[in-house]
Protein backbone atom coordinates (compact mmCIF):
# COMPACT_ATOMS: atom_id res chain seq x y z
CA UNK A 1 0.00 0.00 0.00
CA UNK A 2 1.38 3.24 -1.42
CA UNK A 3 1.66 6.08 1.76
CA UNK A 4 2.77 9.35 2.48
CA UNK A 5 4.99 10.54 5.36
CA UNK A 6 5.13 13.82 6.43
CA UNK A 7 6.42 15.69 10.07
CA UNK A 8 3.86 18.76 11.30
CA UNK A 9 4.77 21.55 13.23
CA UNK A 10 2.59 22.81 16.33
CA UNK A 11 3.24 25.81 18.43
CA UNK A 12 1.20 27.24 21.61
CA UNK A 13 1.91 30.28 24.22
CA UNK A 14 2.27 29.92 27.65
CA UNK A 15 3.06 32.28 30.03
CA UNK A 16 6.48 31.28 32.17
CA UNK A 17 5.84 30.23 35.56
CA UNK A 18 9.22 30.13 37.22
CA UNK A 19 12.47 31.42 36.86
CA UNK A 20 16.11 30.50 37.06
CA UNK A 21 18.65 33.37 38.55
CA UNK A 22 22.37 33.42 37.66
CA UNK A 23 24.69 35.81 39.66
CA UNK A 24 27.61 35.75 41.24
CA UNK A 25 29.64 36.71 44.05
CA UNK A 26 32.24 38.92 43.01
CA UNK A 27 35.57 40.35 44.98
CA UNK A 28 39.06 41.65 44.36
CA UNK A 29 42.31 41.78 46.30
CA UNK A 30 46.23 42.39 46.21
CA UNK A 31 46.30 38.42 46.58
CA UNK A 32 44.67 35.45 45.70
CA UNK A 33 44.15 35.01 49.63
CA UNK A 34 42.54 38.26 50.03
CA UNK A 35 40.17 38.50 46.78
CA UNK A 36 39.19 34.63 47.84
CA UNK A 37 38.64 35.84 51.34
CA UNK A 38 36.35 38.22 49.95
CA UNK A 39 34.09 36.78 47.60
CA UNK A 40 33.53 33.85 49.96
CA UNK A 41 32.20 36.24 52.45
CA UNK A 42 30.61 37.49 49.69
CA UNK A 43 28.69 34.37 48.81
CA UNK A 44 27.62 33.07 51.99
CA UNK A 45 25.67 36.35 52.11
CA UNK A 46 24.39 35.22 48.79
CA UNK A 47 23.18 31.36 49.97
CA UNK A 48 21.72 33.12 53.33
CA UNK A 49 19.69 35.45 51.38
CA UNK A 50 18.71 32.88 48.61
CA UNK A 51 17.73 30.39 51.42
CA UNK A 52 15.44 32.60 52.75
CA UNK A 53 13.38 32.65 49.23
CA UNK A 54 14.06 29.14 47.71
CA UNK A 55 14.68 25.34 48.79
CA UNK A 56 18.39 24.53 49.79
CA UNK A 57 18.40 21.78 46.77
CA UNK A 58 17.38 24.73 44.38
CA UNK A 59 20.59 26.66 45.06
CA UNK A 60 23.62 24.93 43.30
CA UNK A 61 27.14 26.72 42.88
CA UNK A 62 28.08 26.58 38.96
CA UNK A 63 31.32 27.22 39.06
CA UNK A 64 34.66 29.27 41.27
CA UNK A 65 37.58 31.33 39.78
CA UNK A 66 39.97 33.25 40.53
CA UNK A 67 42.27 35.08 38.00
CA UNK A 68 44.89 38.15 37.90
CA UNK A 69 42.70 41.40 37.49
CA UNK A 70 43.86 43.85 34.84
CA UNK A 71 43.30 47.47 34.34
CA UNK A 72 42.53 49.41 30.88
CA UNK A 73 46.08 49.34 30.04
CA UNK A 74 46.61 45.43 30.55
CA UNK A 75 48.44 45.81 33.69
CA UNK A 76 47.70 43.33 36.55
CA UNK A 77 45.82 44.77 39.58
CA UNK A 78 45.62 41.95 42.10
CA UNK A 79 43.75 39.75 41.55
CA UNK A 80 39.52 38.77 41.38
CA UNK A 81 37.65 36.12 42.75
CA UNK A 82 34.09 34.73 41.35
CA UNK A 83 31.56 32.18 42.93
CA UNK A 84 28.93 31.49 40.25
CA UNK A 85 25.13 30.13 41.33
CA UNK A 86 22.24 29.13 39.77
CA UNK A 87 19.11 29.30 41.88
CA UNK A 88 16.04 28.66 40.71
CA UNK A 89 12.62 29.83 42.33
CA UNK A 90 9.02 28.95 42.17
CA UNK A 91 7.64 32.04 40.77
CA UNK A 92 8.65 35.42 39.23
CA UNK A 93 7.61 37.14 42.23
CA UNK A 94 10.39 35.04 44.44
CA UNK A 95 12.77 35.70 42.35
CA UNK A 96 12.27 39.36 41.55
CA UNK A 97 12.06 39.62 46.01
CA UNK A 98 15.09 37.40 45.91
CA UNK A 99 17.26 40.35 43.42
CA UNK A 100 16.08 42.73 45.75
CA UNK A 101 16.83 41.50 48.76
CA UNK A 102 20.44 40.50 47.08
CA UNK A 103 21.57 43.81 45.83
CA UNK A 104 20.80 45.34 49.01
CA UNK A 105 22.78 43.01 51.41
CA UNK A 106 25.26 41.46 48.97
CA UNK A 107 25.94 44.95 47.21
CA UNK A 108 28.61 46.16 45.11
CA UNK A 109 29.87 42.14 45.30
CA UNK A 110 26.73 41.16 43.20
CA UNK A 111 27.19 40.48 39.68
CA UNK A 112 23.60 39.46 37.81
CA UNK A 113 24.43 37.28 34.77
CA UNK A 114 20.75 36.65 33.33
CA UNK A 115 17.40 35.43 34.48
CA UNK A 116 15.82 32.63 32.57
CA UNK A 117 11.90 32.56 32.73
CA UNK A 118 10.58 28.81 32.83
CA UNK A 119 7.43 26.92 31.89
CA UNK A 120 6.85 23.84 34.39
CA UNK A 121 2.98 24.08 34.39
CA UNK A 122 1.93 24.00 30.49
CA UNK A 123 -2.12 24.78 31.30
CA UNK A 124 -2.88 22.39 28.25
CA UNK A 125 -0.27 24.37 26.09
CA UNK A 126 1.82 21.15 25.24
CA UNK A 127 -1.87 19.66 23.99
CA UNK A 128 -2.60 22.32 21.72
CA UNK A 129 0.81 22.47 20.01
CA UNK A 130 -0.04 18.68 19.51
CA UNK A 131 -3.17 19.64 17.83
CA UNK A 132 -1.58 21.97 15.66
CA UNK A 133 1.52 19.68 14.81
CA UNK A 134 -1.36 17.09 13.93
CA UNK A 135 -3.46 19.40 11.59
CA UNK A 136 0.27 21.02 10.21
CA UNK A 137 1.03 17.14 9.36
CA UNK A 138 -2.35 17.05 7.78
CA UNK A 139 -2.61 19.62 4.98
CA UNK A 140 0.74 18.88 4.18
CA UNK A 141 0.35 15.38 3.39
CA UNK A 142 -3.47 16.17 1.54
CA UNK A 143 -1.32 18.67 -0.11
CA UNK A 144 1.44 15.79 -1.81
CA UNK A 145 -1.35 13.22 -2.46
CA UNK A 146 -3.40 15.63 -4.30
CA UNK A 147 -0.07 16.29 -6.44
CA UNK A 148 0.09 12.35 -6.98
CA UNK A 149 -3.51 12.01 -8.01
CA UNK A 150 -4.56 10.65 -4.38
CA UNK A 151 -6.67 11.61 -1.23
CA UNK A 152 -5.34 10.25 2.54
CA UNK A 153 -6.26 7.14 3.49
CA UNK A 154 -6.08 5.73 7.33
CA UNK A 155 -3.47 6.54 9.59
CA UNK A 156 -0.83 3.95 9.88
CA UNK A 157 1.69 5.25 12.37
CA UNK A 158 1.98 8.45 14.98
CA UNK A 159 5.36 9.54 15.95
CA UNK A 160 5.60 12.61 18.23
CA UNK A 161 8.94 14.49 18.27
CA UNK A 162 12.17 13.69 16.62
CA UNK A 163 11.84 9.87 15.92
CA UNK A 164 16.21 9.94 16.71
CA UNK A 165 15.72 12.87 19.13
CA UNK A 166 12.91 11.63 21.24
CA UNK A 167 9.65 13.42 22.19
CA UNK A 168 8.75 16.77 22.55
CA UNK A 169 6.99 19.37 23.35
CA UNK A 170 9.95 21.15 25.49
CA UNK A 171 9.03 25.04 26.70
CA UNK A 172 11.06 27.45 24.89
CA UNK A 173 13.40 29.68 27.61
CA UNK A 174 12.76 33.46 27.45
CA UNK A 175 15.24 35.84 28.99
CA UNK A 176 13.51 38.27 31.62
CA UNK A 177 14.17 41.84 32.46
CA UNK A 178 13.25 44.02 35.39
CA UNK A 179 11.09 46.72 35.55
CA UNK A 180 9.79 48.85 38.33
CA UNK A 181 7.12 46.27 39.24
CA UNK A 182 9.53 43.40 39.16
CA UNK A 183 9.56 40.66 36.37
CA UNK A 184 8.35 40.79 33.62
CA UNK A 185 6.75 37.20 32.67
CA UNK A 186 5.51 37.87 28.73
CA UNK A 187 5.06 34.67 26.69
CA UNK A 188 7.25 31.61 25.84
CA UNK A 189 6.04 29.02 23.32
CA UNK A 190 5.78 25.07 23.33
CA UNK A 191 6.15 23.53 20.46
CA UNK A 192 6.25 20.08 19.48
CA UNK A 193 6.45 17.99 16.25
CA UNK A 194 4.23 15.03 15.04
CA UNK A 195 5.52 12.83 12.07
CA UNK A 196 2.39 11.25 10.49
CA UNK A 197 2.02 8.31 8.10
CA UNK A 198 -1.03 8.38 6.21
CA UNK A 199 -2.32 5.33 3.39
CA UNK A 200 -2.91 6.79 -0.06
CA UNK A 201 -6.32 6.41 -1.26
CA UNK A 202 -7.03 6.09 -5.36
Amino acid sequence: MPTVTVTGTGSASVVPDSAVVRLAAVARGSSVAEAYAAMAAAAATVVEVAHRHTEERRVASSGISVWPARDHEGRETGYEARHSYAIACRDLATAGALLGDLTGEVGDSLAIDGVALEVTEDHGAGGRAREAAFHDARERAAQLAGMAGAGLGAVQTIVEGDAERGPSPMPKMALAHASADGLEPGEASVTTTVTVVWELAY
